[in-house]
């Protein structure tokens, strides 16, 4: 983002801004503004899920998810606006997703949000999608910097330290799948249907976590990275030992998965914390933030709780709906950012990979650099 330097009194007072969300499968808009103190409220919200028609294919399909964004923005964004009875001129900024994502996605969003601020004259607002989820906790209550953050998600794992609005620092990474990818590609396997994380958390409620011999991820292993690929492959090898998959063989594999990926997830935050508590011991309060739509778990959250209690953490996870991929989120982290003066020229570019902290992601890649730029 760029420093504006033009006299302007945003600083000072409210800011309304429409954010627009279509990096993978969820089409989105809202209005935030954000009042004198920097207390957000959300005007107006929805979100057009693309389930039915990539359940058929058993995942994302790409090409499919792009068109139907560029179909339905435009609609979104009058929706939002006639809900809160607002007009484009209201507006003090036009946020979107602009990376990292699904390219064709990401594009519908910051293409529309493009030709909204030329024909407006409003600033732009190019997101991170990362920097939403990761402020996302601070559209429902007051969370201060610093504050350790687990960001969980179908496509990233990640631990990091949110030190302010566009400051953070990555502690450690998924070496190889995501959680969310783990749980989605396990139920593909199984057949549980689309989209595949909460169809396996539904499978695995009543189901016996500890029958089958599943490894904990780098449980043994100092440090904040992640892996779930092993975790992955062993779940698929239990499977196909199956001649004919009973109930309870779909509910225990699912449970057990669900109950690893919780613990691992545990295990890492907990070397973070430690961490966190040596890097910042005058923070009187630390404050452990869940974020992502793998947050929306309701094992994970509790096992989650459970370690930041046991570390004196207070933790704070977004309310479900804005666990998963939403606008709200966008809107507020270009609101934020539009507060202290920074915007983008309608040359942004749209990102298929954009570490949140890039600075690390340079310097120690997880797990690879390419033309596009770091993977993670």
């Amino acid at each position: 983002m760029q420093l504006d330097t033009s006299d302007s009194p945003r600083q000072a007072g409210a800011l309304t801004v429409l954010g627009l969300e279509s990096s993978c499968d969820e089409s989105a808009a809202a209005i935030v503004r954000l009042d004198g103190a920097g207390r957000p409220s959300v005007l107006a919200e929805t979100v057009r899920s693309q389930d039915d028609i990539h359940a058929p294919f058993g995942g994302v399909v790409p090409e499919i998810a792009a068109r139907a964004h560029a179909e339905i923005m435009d609609t979104l964004v009058e929706r939002v606006l006639a809900e809160a009875g607002l007009g484009l001129p209201d507006m003090d900024g036009i946020a979107a997703t602009s990376g990292p994502g699904l390219i064709g996605g990401v594009m519908a969003a910051l293409m529309t949000a493009k030709g909204l601020a030329l024909g407006t004259g409003k600033p732009l607002l190019a997101v991170n999608h990362l920097e939403g989820h990761a402020l996302s906790p601070r559209l429902s209550e007051p969370v201060e910097f610093p504050y350790l953050l687990l960001l969980v998600s179908g496509g990233h794992t990640q631990l990091l330290i949110a030190e302010d609005v566009g400051c953070y620092h990555r502690l450690g990474s998924t070496l190889d799948d995501a959680a969310g990818e783990a749980f989605d590609k396990t139920a593909k396997i199984m057949g549980l249907g689309f989209p595949g994380g909460p169809a396996l958390e539904r499978a695995a409620r009543n189901g016996d976590r500890d029958r089958f011999d599943l490894p904990v991820p780098l449980s043994n292993r100092p440090g904040y990275e992640f892996s779930f690929a092993g975790l992955k492959t062993a779940a698929r090898q239990i499977w196909e030992e199956f001649d004919n998959p009973t109930p309870a063989d779909i509910s225990d594999l699912s449970a057990g998965l669900q109950h690893r990926i919780a613990q691992s997830l545990a295990n890492r935050s907990s070397n973070a914390m430690n961490y966190f508590i040596e890097t910042f011991p005058d923070t009187a309060s630390p404050t452990f933030v869940v974020a992502g739509g793998v947050a929306a778990n309701q094992e994970i959250r509790k096992t989650i709780e459970t370690v930041a209690t046991d570390h004196g953490f207070r933790l704070i996870a977004p309310p479900l709906k804005w666990c998963t991929d939403n606008a709200a989120m966008i809107a507020l982290a270009g609101a934020e950012h539009l507060r202290r003066g920074e915007t983008d020229g309608l040359n942004a570019p749209a990102r298929a990979r954009w570490p949140l902290d890039e600075a690390s992601a340079k310097l120690q890649p997880v797990i690879g650099s390419g033309r596009k730029g770091p993977k993670a």
